[in-house]
């Protein structure tokens, strides 16, 4: 069993997980190193994510009024988002199936992991903690374009959950928008600001998404990232970057469904590979790139 795996096994006894894997946040069970290290991560964050973010995502956490001393209480933040954009934050124990997964997204919940990481895992940890899944996700849920992108992409993929050709596609759109998503800006460096959580909410990935030479960074197209291998073990070789966030509004009322079945038996492009067709915002040099390991 791997060390977050007897963490999450420790922190979650004796809590009671519903049918749809969500549970009551138990509030309680934050001491004052879970405190210590939310304010740690969101204190360095703040300071790397300044002039660097889209201005969507600062605008949410002013919003918001996340803590920046402990962890937040979800009910508080519901009280915010519910008003704003009709979105609300449900905890559970972690990664849920991807059926249930998209079955809250299309309802407007988003899930977020109750527990924190511990003061060693402060730049690296396997899987969602709380202070990925609430500082890097929901600050954008209080934006109404981006909200109803969210909750269109559960529908949608909750529509095609029983495809097993459709699935890879989804994380794909997933994971180049919401995860690791950029936006164009020709005043920042290298010509985009970022949006994506596992960005937003990561140190290394901050500062190489804008600074470094090696990943590409290729303007934003829905066939092209659907279409487009991705690493989970390392830094990103590719990032799309959307012009603004009416592009995913227009996304959502695209009938994805279509498109994914248009392109389910497609080959799929390389997590590093430039195409003639692309936009490139900066080619990449590819250095420090790990050969194999794309899904």
């Amino acid at each position: 069993m791997s060390a977050t795996a007897k963490l999450k096994e420790q922190f979650d006894a004796g809590l009671v997980t519903r049918d749809d894997f969500t549970i009551d946040q138990p509030l309680a069970r934050y001491g004052d190193v879970d405190h210590a290290v939310w304010t740690h991560l969101y204190a360095r964050q703040a300071a790397l994510l300044d002039g660097r973010v889209c201005d969507e995502f600062l605008a949410g956490l002013a919003k918001l009024g996340l803590p920046a001393d402990r962890v937040p209480s979800f009910d508080a933040l519901n009280r915010q988002l519910r008003a704003a954009t009709g979105f609300e934050v449900v905890a559970v124990p972690g990664l849920v199936p991807e059926r249930v997964f998209f079955e809250h997204l299309a309802h407007r919940r988003f899930p977020v992991t109750w527990w924190m990481r511990r003061p060693d895992q402060l730049d690296y940890l396997q899987e969602p903690d709380c202070f990925h899944d609430l500082f890097g996700h929901v600050p954008l849920l209080i934006d109404p374009i981006f909200a109803d992108y969210m909750q269109a992409y559960g529908r949608t993929a909750l529509a095609c959950a029983d495809d097993p050709l459709a699935l890879p596609l989804f994380a794909r759109l997933y994971w180049y928008t919401v995860e690791f998503g950029l936006l164009r800006d020709a005043a920042s460096p290298n010509g985009v600001r970022i949006y994506g959580a596992g960005i937003v909410s990561s140190k290394s990935e901050t500062l190489y998404s804008q600074h470094s030479d090696s990943p590409n960074r290729l303007a934003f197209s829905l066939e092209r990232v659907l279409r487009t291998r991705y690493r989970i073990d390392t830094f990103q070789k590719t990032y799309f970057a959307i012009d603004d966030f009416r592009q995913l509004f227009d996304l959502a009322q695209t009938d994805l469904r279509a498109l994914v079945a248009k392109w389910a038996d497609a080959p799929a492009y390389g997590a590093g590979d430039v195409l003639p067709t692309d936009t490139v915002i900066t080619r990449g040099s590819g250095e420090g790139w790990r050969s194999a390991g794309d899904i």
